[in-house]
């Protein structure tokens, strides 16, 4: 049991330390796509150390819910990091204390309380962003429930681990059309979820077109810190799901062994890589969608998890 739980808190210190490094690459290849020099890939370890030793300031006027919030957003990608395959192909400690529901749910509840510090601030931008926020989540949510839905009715489990290994046992189930249109949704909902491209642009400081980072302009020091390490941390999280459990179930540590884990943090990180690529040419191929037009993605995203459904039961 020990051992179990070691190994958890081992894919918690990965995920923590290699997330701001992911999204660093991602930064610099779409730069260089750009035909530009771009950031250091170390350059996001360097701003979240550089916050973390600025002052905070924090107005008389907020309530406990600005002060709480980073924190809160800070330990809901831990928390699923807790109950997927990130290091391990089999079932660790905390596994079975939730499904793949649950975490979506997790992760929700600390985008939830960091909209409601971006209102509680008063500052009017981020109310429009938390506004701009709300509409997408209320957009994507229902993908998130049909993907997952398409993925418990495959795999007659809810459970990361157990999910992860139905589409290799059998490996037909890993080639049928419904997996690769839930592939597909759960891409789009990533850029959604994360304020990629052409949903939200990261990159961008204009006030009056700001979605995701508009709400965290009222933080600073270490509650802006957390906030960025922990938008890095969800990024991770959801490539993790993306690669670990539905596109490449495969690289992940099959024994109880130091071995095995050790090979496995650089081939997950290689697979990671490849999901940040496809999400870099994305990200430098297409350009940011009118607020209007969100609505028209998303809803692409629910009829293609839709069709995965259709699609599983014709196929039974």
């Amino acid at each position: 049991m020990l051992l179990m739980i070691f190994i958890n808190l081992l894919q918690v210190a990965v995920v923590m330390l290699l997330s701001p490094l992911a999204v660093g690459i991602l930064n610099r290849w779409k730069e260089r796509l750009a035909g530009k020099k771009g950031p250091s890939i170390f350059q996001t370890y360097r701003d979240i150390w550089k916050l973390f030793h600025k002052d905070q300031i924090i107005s008389d006027q907020s309530s406990w819910v600005f002060r709480a919030a980073p924190y809160i957003y800070f330990a809901a990608p831990i928390l699923v990091t807790l109950l997927i395959p990130v290091l391990t192909s089999y079932p660790l400690f905390f596994a079975f204390v939730g499904d793949m529901i649950g975490g979506g749910f997790v992760l929700a509840m600390g985008g939830f309380f960091f909209t409601l510090a971006a209102i509680d601030a008063a500052n009017p931008y981020g109310a429009m962003g938390a506004s701009r926020t709300r509409m997408v989540g209320f957009l994507a949510e229902p993908v998130f429930m049909v993907v997952f839905f398409t993925v418990c009715f495959v795999a007659n489990s809810t459970i990361p681990y157990i999910v992860q290994q139905q589409w290799v046992h059998p490996i037909t189930n890993f080639f049928s059309p419904a997996h690769i249109l839930i592939c597909t949704a759960f891409f789009m909902l990533i850029l959604a979820e994360t304020g990629k491209i052409p949903v939200d642009n990261p990159s961008g400081h204009f006030e009056l077109a700001m979605i995701d980072e508009s709400k965290s302009l009222e933080f600073s020091g270490a509650g802006a810190a957390l906030m960025k390490w922990a938008g890095c941390m969800k990024f991770f999280v959801l490539l993790c799901i993306l690669m670990n459990v539905l596109v490449a179930p495969w690289g992940l540590a099959s024994k109880v062994s130091a071995v095995q884990i050790a090979l496995a943090i650089p081939l997950i990180f290689l697979k990671l890589l490849v999901a940040v690529g496809a999400i870099t040419i994305v990200e430098a191929s297409l350009a940011k969608l009118r607020l209007f037009r969100i609505t028209a993605f998303l809803g692409l995203a629910f009829v293609i998890a839709v069709a995965a459904v259709l699609t599983r039961m014709i196929a039974i």
